[in-house]
This record gives C-alpha cells, sequence and structure tokens, in this order.
C-alpha cells in the first residue's frame, strides 16, 4: 500500500512533464556557432553576417565563437562533441570538411561522419592577381609566362594546404603546367611578397586582396567560380580559359550527428529566412559570396564531392601540411 501511495504521489508531476516540454519549444536559451578560425576572416564574417538576423528570428542570442588552430580541427572536435540539441553549430568551410582528411594523417574526427549539414551558407569565388614580377594582363598570357619559365615561376599561398594553394595547384594541373610554390602563414605576407615583385601570382579569397586591387598594387586576372561576380564584373573566370576549371571557398552550418529532425528543420528555416534578407544578401556579394540555398542533402552531397576532388589534386601534387 505505501508503495502505491508512493506513485499515486508522483503521478501528477509525471503527467505535468509533456506540457512544460511544450512550454519552452526550440530554441528557450542562447545557440552558439563555432568556427574554426580567427576573428576578420571570411569564415568570420559570413558567420557574423548570418547571426544577427538568425537572432532575431529564432528569438534567442546566437553567439559567434572562434576556435582557431590545428587547420580547423580544433572546432571540428569541439561541435562534433557537443550534445546533439541543436544549440552548438560549426561553420564549416571546405578546408575542416572536405580537405584535411586529405592532409592530416592522424584526425581524432572525421566531420562526416560525425556532423550533419543543415545547409550551405554561401558560396565565394577566389581571385587569381599578379604583381609587378609578371607582365601577364589575362590568364592566358599568365599560363604562356609559366609554360616559358619552365616551373620557375613562383606563386605564395597562404599556406600548405590552404584554398588559395589547393585552388592554384588544380589550375597548374589542368593546365598541365609547372611552377614553384611559396607558403607563407596568412594570405597578408604572401600579398606583400606579390606587391614586391617577389612572386609571379597568387590565388586569394576577394576580402584579403580587395584593397590591394582598388590600390592598383595588384591586377585581378581572373575569378575561380563558375560565373563573374558583381565587384569585379569586368574580370573573367579562369574556366573562360581552362574549361570545367572551379575552386571555390563554401561555407555552411553543421550540428552535431543525432540532433533531432525537427531541431534541423528549425535551424535551416531560420538561415534560409536570413539569406533572404536584401542587406544580408547586399553585405554578402560585398565580399564577393554569393548567398545560397542549397538543403543539408545537397551541402552533405557538395562536402563528399569535394572531399574526392581535393584528395586527387593533393595526391598528384604531393602536398603536405607544415
Amino acid at each position: 500500500m505505501p508503495h502505491r501511495r508512493t506513485m499515486l504521489a508522483a503521478l501528477p508531476a509525471l503527467l505535468a512533464l509533456p506540457a512544460r516540454a511544450q512550454e519552452a519549444p526550440f530554441p528557450n536559451r542562447s545557440i552558439r556557432i563555432l568556427l574554426a578560425f580567427a576573428p576578420g576572416g571570411g569564415t568570420d564574417l559570413i558567420a557574423r553576417t548570418l547571426a544577427t538576423p538568425m537572432q532575431g528570428i529564432l528569438g534567442q542570442p546566437v553567439v559567434v565563437e572562434n576556435r582557431p588552430g590545428a587547420g580547423g580541427n580544433i572546432a571540428t572536435e569541439a561541435a562534433a562533441s557537443a550534445r546533439p540539441d541543436g544549440y552548438t553549430l560549426l561553420m564549416g568551410n571546405h578546408g575542416p570538411m572536405s580537405v584535411n582528411v586529405s592532409l592530416f594523417r592522424n584526425m581524432r574526427v572525421d566531420p562526416e561522419r560525425a556532423l550533419e549539414p543543415i545547409g550551405l551558407v554561401a558560396d565565394a569565388p577566389l581571385v587569381v592577381v599578379v604583381g609587378p614580377k609578371s607582365r601577364a594582363q589575362n590568364l592566358r598570357e599568365l599560363l604562356d609566362e609559366i609554360r616559358a619559365g619552365n616551373g620557375q615561376v613562383t606563386y605564395g599561398s597562404a599556406s600548405n594546404g590552404s584554398a588559395s594553394h589547393l585552388a592554384a595547384a588544380l589550375m597548374l594541373q589542368m593546365a598541365g603546367l609547372r611552377a614553384e610554390h611559396v607558403p607563407f602563414r596568412g594570405a597578408g605576407p604572401a600579398l606583400t611578397d606579390v606587391v614586391a615583385g617577389h612572386l609571379h601570382f597568387m590565388i586569394t579569397t576577394l576580402p584579403s586582396v580587395v584593397g590591394l586591387i582598388n590600390g592598383g598594387q595588384v591586377r585581378p586576372i581572373a575569378v575561380t567560380g563558375e560565373n563573374r561576380i558583381p565587384v569585379l564584373p569586368n574580370v573573367p573566370t579562369v574556366a573562360d580559359t581552362i574549361q570545367g576549371y572551379k575552386a571555390t571557398a563554401w561555407y555552411g552550418l553543421l550540428v552535431p550527428r543525432g540532433t533531432p529532425a525537427p531541431v534541423k528543420a528549425r535551424l535551416f528555416d531560420a538561415m534560409r529566412q536570413a539569406l533572404s534578407d536584401p542587406e544580408v544578401i547586399r553585405r554578402l556579394r560585398d565580399e564577393g559570396a554569393e548567398p545560397s540555398s542549397l538543403d543539408g542533402e545537397g551541402f552533405a552531397r557538395l562536402i563528399r564531392w569535394e572531399r574526392e576532388r581535393w584528395a586527387d589534386v593533393i595526391r598528384q601534387a604531393n602536398i603536405t601540411v607544415d
């Protein structure tokens, strides 16, 4: 009898649980977006541009948290080990999501298995630029210069295995050419050597080089996406000269595997609404990025395709990390 009375006494509390759950639907507290890179870069700008409107849509703070280091693997591991409840997101890009598995021998987390894509946020082409070391006025002239140099023409990158390095390696492979790669610790120092005439060319992100372009210190001769970009309307694509070429920096939201489907759907809807905001669109395009509406399934296919193609480029170019 006492046991039965205890059960009856607990019954009202048990019956009240569903009601409480309904009173606090997702989200009911702040959400954080982890980044694999330091403040001020392209990934950081994209995340902060998106976080503000998402905060208004979701009705909770959306906090951007930078976790740089290990080529992006630190942030990836932190996101993968977080509780799968929708309150920890990762702003992933092509490096940590698709490239690192071919560069790092001892990755503790396979992002394709540990994370689930919410959707692609934006896609941004890179820019091929030359300085006073090169006389090229267009990409065909640069390729002729590289061919005549017989492996002596130099190009810079932000680091071994970076987007700038891989985009250049792919271009050279598709053109059947060789050039000497000079890695730096960041795009800024590499561009300094392009401007000084120590390097012939570089492929880099638009935000890192737009000031130098506007100042006439480097010449943009091609962009690496499928189409020209509004901020450089007179600059053709690499694909106009090398058919089928494409290399872009993309950014998308992911969550730990096991996050409930309704939560993922809510996050995707908030992302899509934010990306329809004219001010968000303007800010992204000012940085050379094009907003996307690709959903989780489409984003997953993109990650897988990029993983396969860059593995081939890395293998052929024998690229290793520092």
